[in-house]
């Protein structure tokens, strides 16, 4: 595999974090919303609850 179909590090001056230069074959600017699933839910509207909403307000994670 040649080196020019691969992903480069970029530095980016004032960053802690560096960045990857966009997939060979990608495009790096889609111009289309991912296309939600058939088969997900609606989403609920405002002051919705579901059956389990109360259930998932009362738990507490174990280490409180």
């Amino acid at each position: 595999m040649s080196a020019d179909k691969r992903q480069h590090v970029e530095r980016v001056r004032g960053s802690r974090r560096a960045r990857l230069t966009p997939a060979p074959g990608t495009d790096p600017s889609p111009e289309w919303p991912a296309d939600a699933s058939d088969d997900a839910p609606p989403p609920l509207g405002e002051g919705a609850s579901g059956p389990n909403d109360d259930r998932m307000r009362r738990d507490v994670p174990p280490h409180y």
